[in-house]
Formats: structure tokens, sequence, C-alpha cells
């Protein structure tokens, strides 16, 4: 456990706050925004011209979110600060065609998204959230947060080698969630999320729907010192670059670079749409914040050159059970403080100089810090952190919060690591 003094369990309560209130990335990106709201920022539309003006300014585009602060007097070529985080998590998707059926049940058609670990959606009251499009092409939040679904177990009396051979699902026969009994008919779904959102079901011409488990965030041993919850990975570290983007903007004049929360969608299946971070929205949107200062191309080189980027994403803590699929000399753990991420193989874009930078961030912030690197006989993870060094040419080094049970249903950090984690991404920000 680390110095009890730097631990505000206040941060972690508000992040299990935020935790179920954003049970879809739609619901992270305007919880997000409804904080930079309270904190001065303001929506800036992507059709629009924008100005050169200083303070906080933000793009909502589907589920990612792009927050900056710009300073009073810095010039046109001054470099970024960059957060870099996502909002998806691995989870069951509602296919368009959803009502279906077998043997007298009612379900519904999910697919399956993301590296998720099916078994932990097993036997949980389930909820379903995202967001429908309408007629007008506006967009309405689904939370239906009550035990609505449920993909049943086949019992041990009709599997009698699960527990010496283990659990095989099929991703197609075995993941359909139930949710009532009687005849399938078309429309009773998108009928039923209409009645809860309150509009015609007939106004509803799209939707981007998903389940998620209802069971709230907990704090989890005998000194309360761990908490489980959902979708940590990775609404932890967007709400942390949240908390710090507002603290550095409290610090206005004392900045000399521009901070920004970068949160960008559908990381947990490759990063490649509009709202993803290899698509073109965090470069857009810093060339033109780089225009709207007076700022020509060179300038918007001069400003892509001094940029530095902590992609932070959560990693693997030590499992007690499993200690063998870790590296011998680096065993992360709970309340360590948040961790460095290396991959020589560019899974990870840390290096050498990248290190220098959090760790200087970690001393000013006196927040303690490892290191993480994978068993060479084991694969490696990656994250928006090489994506965006390549896409954009920006120096970018990956960290996080290392967890146990990643990709779960429900996952698990140190109480202490989510605060931690804040104060080093708020002194990274005020460089």
């Amino acid at each position: 456990m680390t110095n009890s003094a730097r631990f505000d369990r206040g941060h972690t309560d508000d992040l299990m706050s935020f935790l179920a209130a954003s049970p879809s990335p739609y619901h992270a990106v305007a919880n997000a925004a409804e904080r930079l709201e309270k904190a001065g920022f303001r929506q800036v539309a992507e059709v629009d011209a924008w100005d050169g003006e200083s303070g906080g300014k933000y793009v909502l585009r589907g589920g990612a979110i792009i927050a900056w602060y710009v300073p009073e007097g810095v010039s046109a070529a001054t470099p970024y600060r960059i957060v870099g985080a996502h909002t998806d998590s691995p989870n069951l998707r509602v296919k368009p065609i959803p009502d279906t059926g077998a043997r007298g049940w009612r379900q519904i058609a999910v697919e399956i998204y993301g590296g998720t670990l099916l078994n932990t959606w097993l036997d949980r009251d389930l909820g379903l959230s995202g967001r429908v499009t309408l007629r007008d092409g506006s967009n309405r939040l689904v939370n239906v947060d009550r035990a609505l679904l449920r993909v049943p177990q086949l019992a041990v009396h009709l599997d009698r080698s699960v527990n010496s051979e283990g659990l095989k699902l099929d991703k197609q026969r075995h993941m359909t969630p139930i949710w009532g009994l009687g005849e399938v008919a078309e429309g009773d779904l998108i009928a039923f999320v209409a009645e809860e959102t309150g509009v015609p079901a007939e106004d509803i011409k799209g939707w981007d729907l998903m389940v998620h488990s209802i069971e709230p965030p907990s704090y989890l041993g005998r000194d309360r010192e761990l908490v489980a919850g959902p979708r940590m990975d990775n609404l932890l570290s967007v709400h942390a670059g949240t908390a710090a983007l507002t603290a550095a903007a409290a610090a206005g004049g004392a900045l000399t670079s521009i901070p920004v929360l970068a949160a960008f969608d559908h990381e947990e299946n490759g990063s490649q749409s509009d709202t993803g971070a290899d698509g073109p929205l965090l470069g857009t949107v810093l060339e033109r914040s780089v225009f709207a200062r007076g700022g020509s191309y060179e300038d918007r080189a001069r400003a892509f050159a001094g940029t530095i980027c902590l992609s932070s994403d959560t990693g693997h803590a030590v499992h007690p059970n499993y200690s063998e699929r870790h590296e011998p000399g680096h065993h992360p753990m709970p309340n360590g403080g948040p961790i460095l991420k290396v991959n020589v193989n560019q899974r990870y874009a840390t290096d050498g100089s990248g290190r220098a930078v959090f760790a200087a961030a970690c001393e000013r912030a006196d927040v303690p810090w490892q290191s993480f690197v994978s068993n060479n006989s084991m694969p490696c993870g990656t994250t928006i952190g090489p994506i965006t060094a390549a896409r954009h040419g920006i120096a970018t080094v990956d960290i996080g919060v290392a967890i146990l049970s990643m990709h779960s249903a429900r996952e698990l950090c140190g109480a202490e690591d989510p605060y931690l984690l804040a104060n080093a991404l708020t002194a990274f920000l005020e460089g």
C-alpha cells in the first residue's frame, strides 16, 4: 500500500459513479462532456467555423470526445500534451435483426464485440444500453439499467465434463440472451426500447445497442483496498483523463503547452473507424486548433513536433494463481501506482525518452510507478499508443493501471490507483 496521505477515496468513489453511469461509449462521452461543461469548457461543432479564443473546448463524435484547453497568449506553434484513452469495452452487441428465439423462449440476437471473456457474461443479470437514431438524424441515449436479459449456462447435469475438461462456448449458439417467454415477434425489442426512451417506435431508424452488467461497482477486500466493477478497461483512464484536464485548465496561465484529452471509440476491435484512434479525428481537431489561432502549416508541423501523448490504458497486474504467465522480473501490483508499458516490437510505443517524461510527471506528482513488459513466450496486447505515434508523428508513451480480469464483464483494480493515475496525468498535462 502507498502512503495513505496520497489517497483520496473520494476520487475512487467518483470513478465508481462514472462507471455505473456509463454503460456504453455514448454515455461515457456524454458524462465526460457534462464534467467539462461544469469546468467551463464549451462544445464546438465540427461543421462550424472555429475561433481562436482561449479557454476549454471539446468535440463530440459518436462514442469519442476530443477536449482541449488553450491558455491565454499561446502561439499557434505551441505544442500539445495529450492524454489518450478509449471509451469502448468488450461486450455483446445487438444485431440488426434482433428478435429471435427457440423452444418457446424469446431471445435477443447479439454479436461478440472485441476480445471479451465469454464465460463472464453467463448467468449474470444484464441491462441494455447504447443509442437510437431517429428519423430526423438525432440520437437518444438508451439505458435500461435493470435485470432484462440473461445468458443462461448449461446445468452441470447436462455437461458432466465441464469441470474436468473446461467450459466450451460457441459464440453463435451459446451466447444468445433470453428476455422472456412466448412467440418471437419482429420489432418487439425496438418497440420496447422506444417505450423506454419515450419516442415513437416508427421514428427509430437506427440503433447501436449493447448489453451491460447491472451489478454496481464496489469496494472489495478486508480493508476495501480493491475495487471491482465493469468497463475499467478503459473508462478508468477516461475518468482520470477528464479529471486531469479540468485540473490542468484551472492552472490557466501557468501552462506552457495545450492540454488535451483524446478518448476514442473502437479500440477493442482495431481502432479503424471515424471515431477510432486510427482515423483522422485527433489530427483534424489539433490542426484546426492551430489554424483557428492564425497558424500556418509550418506552425502545425512545429506544434506536432513538440507534442507528446500519454496513451493511458489498463495493463496486467500479476495474477497470484497464474504468476508463471507473467515476466518473472516485472510483477505490477495493485496500489503500486500506474505502470509504464514497454514492448520493443512496438505493440506499445514507449521508448527511453518517453520513460523519462513519464517518470518526471510521477516525480512531480509524488506518485509511485511500476514497469510492465510481457513474458517473451506470451503474445503482447496493444493500445492506441502505436497507432497515435505512427498516424500523427507524435511522441507517445504507453501507461495505465494494473488490473486483474481484463476483458471480463467485471474487472478488478487497486482502490488507490485511479487517484494516483489522475495525479500523474495532471502533472503531465501541466508540464
